[in-house]
């Protein structure tokens, strides 16, 4: 018989790649190129070419054994060394390999670290609007996900319904910065007042309430935004980091969690992670990427069109009359619709094939998301088709 959970799932798939699929099929009818697909954040710039010498030179150069046999539970120790390291130099923090655990990308990060910190029953709480995907990697793992009313202002934290919503159940609190929808930052005075209630609540329930901070955006910060190190505010910071948007690496999946080397039990910790591994077969990322993305680790791929194109879609949003915080990095931006239900502005958008997606599945009603991470021609030419459609449906 099949588990009725994961059959009930298959009518509430992700919309995101619903709205995907849709692109693609409607692109395979006009053409992709005249289908303005926002829906998807998939990154649309290269790799480093130092990322690609590197990969042909080892396959050239380097035992096929070493590049493709597994590698150790907790990933290859020369690489966890390389990454503590470039995570000390970078932020301060004295990192070492015993505080890395090599993962799947962001994702996997992020199934080791509720699996520390929770058992079933507990909660963990994360701030609207936030990445939909957050319920099933966290309400599959038997914990609950409860979700803080946005802050629509600004973006940063809704602080007064978060203290109203923590409760002796709060094992963690997820972040998100920058943001996966709204390409906001969380400010260091965010931050700081974040970890004093923190601080505060743990002593209040007597246990630690961990952060865990969700970071696979860090690099992607635009000219002038101050992007601070969520783990040098808080001693019980879980760092889930990926490459898939630095590099421009999402289908090689290969990422990291390192502890906060102030956290309680932080070596045991990472340990922890490889004995989860063994219970949810998410464990020994690929042996050559994890050399590969060693080599790398202080370069980006060339990340300046997203800010290219944001700057084009926030100046004829705000044109066009759209209500929107300017993001502060990544590659999304996150308006409120023209009229209430964002379901159905979505769905009116369609038959101007701009494809774009309601914010209902962020936790933010009334809004839509744009990943603007396209070839910056492509943007400049929608804006014709937004232009029509706002004015055909809306009037303005």
């Amino acid at each position: 018989m099949l588990v009725q959970k994961y059959k009930d799932m298959l009518s509430g798939k992700s919309v995101i790649r619903q709205l995907s699929e849709f692109a693609t099929a409607r692109g395979k009818e006009i053409g992709y190129e005249n289908v303005f697909d926002y829906s998807l954040g998939n990154p649309s710039v290269p790799v480093p070419q130092e990322f690609t010498d590197i990969m042909i030179t080892m396959l050239q150069k380097e035992s096929s054994i070493a590049l493709h046999g597994y590698s150790p539970s907790l990933g290859i120790p020369s690489v966890r060394e390389k990454v503590a390291a470039s995570l000390e130099r970078r932020f301060g923090i004295p990192y070492r390999a015993e505080h890395i655990f090599m993962a799947v990308g962001a994702a996997g990060a992020l199934a080791h670290a509720f699996r520390l910190v929770t058992e079933p029953g507990d909660e963990i709480l994360t701030f609207a609007p936030f990445f939909p995907e957050y319920h099933p990697y966290v309400d599959l793992t038997g914990a609950r996900l409860q979700v803080v009313p946005a802050d629509t202002e600004q973006f940063q934290i809704n602080f007064e319904a978060f203290e109203e919503m923590l409760s002796p159940k709060t094992m963690a609190v997820l972040i998100n910065t920058p943001n996966n929808p709204s390409g906001i930052v969380y400010s260091a005075e965010t931050l700081q007042k974040l970890a004093q209630v923190l601080r505060d609540k743990s002593v209040e329930y007597g246990h630690d309430i961990y952060l865990i901070s969700d970071e696979p955006y860090r690099e992607i910060v635009f000219d002038g935004v101050d992007a601070p190190c969520v783990s040098a505010y808080y001693d019980n910071t879980i760092m889930c980091y990926s490459f898939s948007k630095s590099l421009s690496l999402p289908g090689e999946r290969i990422g990291y969690v390192a502890v906060n080397p102030a956290c309680k039990d932080a070596a045991d910790m990472v340990q922890m992670c490889g004995q989860i591994s063994r219970g949810i077969g998410h464990n020994c990322p690929p042996s050559i990427i994890q050399l590969a993305v060693a080599e790398v680790l202080d370069k980006t791929a060339e990340l300046s069109v997203y800010e290219t194109n944001m700057n084009i879609l926030y100046k004829e949003l705000k044109a066009l009359g759209f209500t929107c915080v300017k993001p502060d990095g990544t590659f999304y931006i996150f308006p409120k619709a023209l009229e209430e239900d964002a379901k159905l502005f979505c769905e009116k958008a369609l038959r101007y094939n701009l494809v774009l997606v309601p914010g209902d599945t962020f936790g933010c009603p009334g809004y839509f998301r744009m990943a603007y991470c396209i070839d910056t021609e492509k943007v400049e030419r929608s804006l014709t088709a937004l232009r029509q459609f706002v004015k055909a449906e809306y009037g303005a």
